[in-house]
């Protein structure tokens, strides 16, 4: 252990800083994901609450991303819902604002302000934000089946364009369009961009409109999510994968699924599930729900991998808005280090001297595996096909007369 006033940097501070109880657990935390990007593992995120419209996104997720460590995130439909606010033509100034948690609701609800815990805006940004995502769908390339991951990655680029017309800063659907990052939600029903797809259905079958072509295909997006699962196994160097699970709820299950999906489902041999799992959580793991469990009972499923488990896993009772700042910063600033180093000594030599750097130093493009999901859904296919004889036993059951 050292005294604070030793140590020089964040990584310092995580280290050997942070002896017991709840500190411990972030230390681990913080040694876990140190210890995947160094590997080179392929991260996974899946990420509950409302990140974008509190900002958090712009603060230390979207850097997250721009390190080019995650290969795909799930979340939920209202994260991209309100992503696309700040870039509306009528509130490019900034629609959201902070308030009290102990605000007058009625008060609020009175003059028309929304508030989401203690961040706040006017009822008129979800009027407009309906009016871009509906004027969206209705565009010629929207109008067949889709998987959810395509919806996202095409309205990412909706955003974009928004965002660089009216000037501001870029959201997370823009930057994951930018990145080819795929982009899952396990409960696309549950917000109001699919709200805004059901208008429009309704309005098709109203006759108030002569089309409407948009759907989801749900077997397409998580096949697609199991392609990347097998990909990161089977494919990538690291013969690994990895998730950071921030928030319970559907984004995490969403995440967890690929492995009994692959193993258990299709029954592919030799699925492992993910090497590196941390999590953030508030439900305390006594309430029995599927947000509290931790990677150990996940093990129990194949979630997570049996063998490494005990070493390379790790939940903490937190509000991930807390600490994702700190260690989001720590991992940049380690990065920077080793980018400092290889500037200095070159990349050959760095990596010789300390392993550690190569994954740190992994490209900044990233995976881009939107722009891969094609080929991986096809060799997973092929998987799928060589195992013919097992799928077959599968559907078989000795039903009860009716």
């Amino acid at each position: 252990m050292r005294r604070v006033d030793e140590c020089d940097t964040l990584h310092d501070l995580f280290t050997h800083c942070l002896p017991a109880f709840g500190g411990a657990y972030l230390r681990r935390i913080y040694q876990i994901l140190d210890r995947a990007v160094g590997m080179g593992c392929p991260l996974t995120l899946a990420i509950s609450g409302p990140v974008t419209v509190s900002g958090q996104h712009q603060t230390w997720l979207l850097p997250l991303l721009e390190t080019g460590w995650v290969a795909y995130l799930s979340t939920t439909d209202a994260v991209c819902y309100h992503d696309g606010h700040r870039s509306l033509d009528a509130y490019q100034s900034g629609p959201i604002h902070e308030v009290s948690i102990a605000s007058d609701d009625a008060a609020l609800r009175d003059e028309g302000t929304i508030r989401v815990t203690d961040m706040a805006f006017d009822e008129g940004v979800l009027l407009d934000q309906d009016r871009f995502v509906s004027a969206v769908l209705t565009r010629p390339e929207f109008q067949k089946k889709m998987t959810g991951t395509e919806l996202r990655f095409l309205l990412g680029k909706y955003y974009g364009a928004q965002e660089a017309r009216n000037g501001v800063d870029t959201g997370l659907l823009s930057t994951c369009h930018r990145l080819a990052i795929p982009i899952f939600v396990g409960a696309p029903g549950d917000g109001s961009v699919f709200l805004n797809s059901m208008k429009l259905w309704a309005m098709r079958e109203a006759g108030l409109i002569p089309e409407y072509g948009f759907d989801l295909d749900l077997h397409a997006e998580v096949f697609e999510a199991c392609a990347y699962h097998r990909w990161g196994l089977f494919e990538h160097p690291a013969h690994a994968i990895g998730t950071v699970i921030l928030g319970g709820g559907v984004p995490k299950n969403y995440n967890l699924q690929p492995e009994p999906a692959l193993g258990q489902v299709l029954g592919l041999p030799d699925v492992r599930g993910y090497q590196f799992d941390v999590q953030i959580v508030t439900a305390p793991v006594t309430d029995g729900s599927l947000s509290s469990c931790p990677p150990a009972e996940a093990v129990t499923w194949g979630k997570v991998d049996k063998d490494t488990y005990l070493q390379t896993t790790e939940s903490m009772q937190a509000d991930y808005s807390m600490v994702m700042p700190f260690l989001v910063k720590a991992l940049l600033d380690n990065r920077r280090r080793y980018e400092r180093l290889a500037a200095e000594e070159g990349e050959a030599a760095l990596f010789a001297r300390e392993p550690h750097s190569r994954g740190y130093l992994r490209p900044r493009g990233g995976y881009r595996l939107f722009e891969e999901r094609r080929r991986l859904c096809e060799r997973l296919t092929e998987d799928v096909r060589s195992n013919a004889e097992w799928l077959r036993e599968s559907v078989t059951y000795s039903l009860a007369a009716r």
